[in-house]
C-alpha cells in the first residue's frame, strides 16, 4: 500500500507533497488552521491558510502579526499546495470552522478537527465529505455522552431566572463559539432583556456580530453593575464564577454549559449549581453516525477518548488507528483563554 498524504508528528498532521501542518502545535513554516480555539490555532507560523473568519479571529486574539503571511480559504474552493489540492469545509464548531480535505490522485483525507452536529444559529452546520481516510476528533466518544436538546437545557437556564428573581445567573461559557451560541439560543428562548457579559467576551462577540450574528442587547458588566445584577444572565469565562470577579453580584447562581456537565461529579467539582448540557463537539452517537457517513476505509482518530472510538470502528470492520496527538485538549475542561482574551 502507497503511504498516506499526511502522517503524525510531533509538531502535528503533516504533508510532505504540500509541506504544511495541519493545527501544529509548534511554529512551523507553513500551517493551515481549522478554527480559531487556541489549541489549534497558535501564533508564530510563516504562512496560514484558513477561512476568513478564523483568520480574523486569530488576529483578535493574538495581534495583526500573528503570522509572517496569510492566505484565506473559501469553504468549498480547491487550492493547490505543493503537490495536493486542499478544500476547506465547514465543521459547525464555532464561526469560521472547517474540515481541511487533503487530496492527491490517489487519496482522500479528510481532518474534521473539532466539530458538532447540533444545530448552532451562529455558524454554517458541519457537512459530511466523501473520503478515504477519515481523520476525526473523539472528545466526547464514550456511550454516557449523548448530548440532549440545546433548547432544554436553556430552558433550565430561563426558569431559573423564573424561579429566583432576586440571584444573578452567572452562566459559565468558552470565550470563543459557546458564549456566543449561547446568546443566540437564549434569544430564540424569548429572553428579551439585556444579556451581560464579562470583559473577555467582548472582542470576539462584537465580531460575531459584525459578521450577521444578532444577539440582540448585549452590555459588558462594569463594577458597578454587578450589585443590581439580581435576575439576570451574565455570560463570563468558566475560571470567573470562582474567582474574586462573582462575588459582588446579589446570591450568584452558578451555571455552566459545557458536555462534561454530563458528568456529576465534575460539576460539584467546579462548584456549578445550575449544570448545562451544551457542548460545541460531536458526543458518541454523532461521532459514530459521523464516520459512516464520511464512507471512510479507514479512520484515524486524533484526541479524546481515541481508543474508544477506534475500538468501535474496529467491531463494525472499519480500519482504525489512535494517534494520541499531544498538545490539543478541550478547551470547555480547561476553561483555557486565549492571552488577548
Amino acid at each position: 500500500m502507497a503511504p498516506h498524504i499526511l502522517a503524525p508528528t510531533p509538531a502535528g498532521l503533516y504533508c510532505p507533497a504540500g509541506d504544511f501542518h495541519i493545527d501544529p502545535t509548534r511554529a512551523v513554516p507553513r500551517a493551515l488552521i481549522t478554527h480559531g480555539h487556541s489549541d489549534h490555532a497558535r501564533a508564530g507560523h510563516g504562512a496560514v491558510l484558513a477561512t476568513r473568519e478564523t483568520l480574523a479571529i486569530m488576529a483578535l486574539r493574538y495581534g495583526e502579526a500573528f503570522c509572517a503571511e496569510r492566505q484565506v480559504a473559501a469553504y468549498g474552493e480547491r487550492i493547490r499546495v505543493g503537490g495536493v489540492d486542499v478544500a476547506f469545509h465547514p465543521a459547525g464548531h464555532v464561526l469560521g470552522s472547517a474540515q481541511i480535505c487533503v487530496a492527491d490522485a490517489r487519496q482522500r483525507i479528510v481532518v474534521s478537527g473539532d466539530y458538532k452536529r447540533q444545530r448552532d444559529p451562529t455558524c454554517p452546520a458541519f457537512e459530511p465529505i466523501s473520503c478515504d481516510v477519515f481523520i476525526t476528533e473523539a472528545t466526547f466518544a464514550l456511550p454516557v455522552f449523548r448530548h440532549p436538546d440545546t433548547s432544554h437545557e436553556v430552558e433550565k437556564l430561563l426558569s431559573s431566572c423564573r424561579i429566583f428573581p432576586d440571584r444573578a445567573h452567572l452562566l459559565g461559557a468558552y470565550s470563543l463559539g459557546k458564549a456566543q451560541r449561547m446568546m443566540a439560543l437564549i434569544r430564540e428562548a424569548g429572553w428579551d432583556r439585556p444579556i451581560y457579559i464579562h470583559g473577555a467576551m467582548e472582542k470576539i462577540t462584537d465580531y460575531y456580530a459584525s459578521e450577521g450574528v444578532d444577539f440582540g442587547e448585549i452590555v459588558k458588566v462594569s463594577a458597578s453593575d454587578r450589585a443590581r445584577l439580581a435576575g439576570e444572565i451574565v455570560l463570563c469565562p468558566p475560571s470567573a464564577i470562582q474567582d474574586v470577579w462573582s462575588r459582588k453580584f446579589p446570591d450568584p447562581v452558578a451555571a455552566f454549559a459545557s458536555g462534561w456537565m454530563r458528568v456529576r461529579a465534575r460539576a460539584r467539582q467546579r462548584g456549578v449549581e445550575l449544570p448545562l448540557i451544551v457542548s460545541d463537539h460531536a458526543d458518541w452517537d454523532d461521532l459514530c453516525a459521523t464516520i459512516l457517513e464520511t464512507r471512510c476505509g479507514e479512520v484515524w482518530v486524533t484526541h479524546g477518548e481515541a481508543d474508544a472510538l477506534a475500538h468501535w470502528a474496529s467491531t463494525i470492520g472499519l480500519p482504525a488507528r489512535p494517534l494520541h496527538l499531544v498538545g490539543y485538549g478541550d478547551e470547555e475542561e480547561a476553561g483555557v483563554e486565549a492571552p488577548s482574551a
